[in-house]
């Protein structure tokens, strides 16, 4: 897929930070339609509003990504305003830090789950059949962390919501090739910390740089438009994935806590105020 000229479009979490950018790369390149999902509609209106005076055949639907009945029923109107999309973006996210007996079972820990892991499941289960059908070259960028391949105290829900999302993404990927639909590419986005302000106080691992949304988005977009599987950001998430499979338990406990400080990294974190 050499430009998205011409497709449909559809973001989650699209009303700011990386869900706009991705956004706004779709109507800079044509997109024949942009699909805006969100659930704070004022801001999103406001995007809608910017995206459209630079160009954009925008839609955008105040969604709940929490519940699959809202999910379905948004789904349905895009089909009916738009048509099915082309290329599905499952950026939506939330975090919780604080010790696992302290998380609230259902204000935290079901609340991340929906949101980081069943949402983009039931997004993906709307459109894929479509796609799949049509035998148009199609995307699915499924947005994970880094947090998902490694453990972080005081992050454990999250962390468990991400792990989730890297093993559920990169296997419809494989089945979709073992099925003969190699026309839908599944990528996999895996980024440690980003300045979104979704993880302010967090302090990045040692050779681990706060990575800057624009370049983020960037990169991403041009991995989902060329199919890439996987797209690990930056260079010591890869390594440190290596090292945790090849040291023995402590070992790598060692290195983590004491010299790349991974253990350490959310200790000051504070983040966005969740909704109440």
């Amino acid at each position: 897929m050499q430009t998205v000229e011409g497709r449909i479009v559809l973001v989650t979490g699209a009303a700011m930070g990386m869900g706009r950018l991705y956004a706004e790369r779709a109507v800079a390149e044509g997109a024949a339609a942009v699909v805006l999902w969100d659930i704070d509609g004022e801001t999103l209106a406001a995007t809608r509003d910017e995206l459209v005076r630079l160009g954009g055949k925008v839609h955008a639907h105040v969604v709940d990504l929490a519940s699959l009945a809202d999910i379905a029923t948004a789904a349905a109107r895009v089909r009916a305003e738009v048509g099915d999309p082309d290329i599905v973006i499952n950026n939506a996210g939330v975090v919780r830090s604080k010790h696992f007996w302290e998380h609230d079972p259902v204000r935290d820990t079901e609340f991340v789950i929906r949101i980081n892991t069943l949402a983009l499941m039931h997004v993906a289960r709307e459109f894929l059949p479509a796609m799949i059908a049509t035998k148009r070259p199609a995307r699915l960028l499924n947005v994970a962390s880094a947090s998902g391949m490694l453990s972080v105290p005081m992050m454990s829900v999250y962390t468990s919501s991400k792990w989730a999302v890297i093993g559920w993404s990169d296997s419809v990927r494989l089945e979709l090739v073992r099925a003969g639909h190699r026309h839908v590419r599944v990528t996999t986005l895996i980024p440690s910390y980003i300045k979104t302000g979704m993880f302010d106080g967090a302090r990045p691992p040692l050779l681990t740089p706060l990575l800057e949304p624009t370049d983020v988005v960037d990169r991403a977009w041009r991995a989902m438009k060329r199919g890439k599987p996987r797209l690990m950001l930056p260079w010591t998430v890869a390594l440190s994935g290596a090292l945790r499979g090849l040291l023995p338990q402590p070992a790598w406990d060692w290195l983590a806590g004491r010299v790349f400080q991974v253990y350490s990294s959310m200790d000051h974190f504070t983040g966005r105020q969740p909704r109440p």
